[in-house]
């Protein structure tokens, strides 16, 4: 079972996060262990599993990149512990931020780090978001969920970034 059919939504690459915690609760509700003491092992085990497969999935579809990781899966475009192989001249910008980020002392230039982050974030999402807004399955192409892993990966990558940000000057 995926999350969506245990949620009843269709597959999307993003979820609209006001319906979820609803059905979070009723679904809970409904597979909590609690209510199954009296029923036979099997079923026990069964509301065991859909208790932790529903928090799961609940976690999942809160955030949008785990969402988007999560429909790459389920369509074989991710593979476990992966080495994407990105752009050159994405990389290239990777390099001349983190430079920045090193030379970065005062507040000032980390705040202008940042800002180059930021840019790059809404560059690599302004091509994607169509396709993010719009996916649906089985009529979105592979050549636009390649679009879609590409944008993922950058985007963990500028988020490695933007944690060393956020750790820099910390003690």
């Amino acid at each position: 079972m995926t999350y969506f059919e245990l949620f009843e939504i269709p597959v999307q690459l993003q979820v609209d996060k006001s319906t979820l915690p609803k059905k979070y609760f009723e679904l809970s509700r409904k597979f909590h262990p609690d209510f199954y003491v009296n029923s036979s092992p099997e079923e026990q085990a069964d509301a065991l599993e859909k208790s932790a497969l529903l928090n799961k999935a609940f976690r999942t579809l809160q955030q949008p990149d785990e969402t988007i990781r999560y429909v790459l899966e389920l369509k074989g475009m991710l593979e476990e512990e992966e080495k994407y192989e990105l752009p050159p001249s994405f990389l290239m910008e990777m390099m001349d931020i983190n430079e920045a980020l090193m030379e970065a002392e005062d507040p000032m230039a980390k705040e202008n780090v940042e800002t180059l982050i930021n840019q790059l974030e809404t560059a690599i999402a302004a091509p994607v978001q169509p396709i993010l807004e719009a996916y649906k399955d089985e009529q979105t192409t592979g050549e636009e969920l390649k679009k879609v892993k590409e944008y993922y990966f950058k985007k963990k990558y500028i988020g490695r970034i933007r944690q060393q940000l956020n750790n820099s000057g910390k003690p």
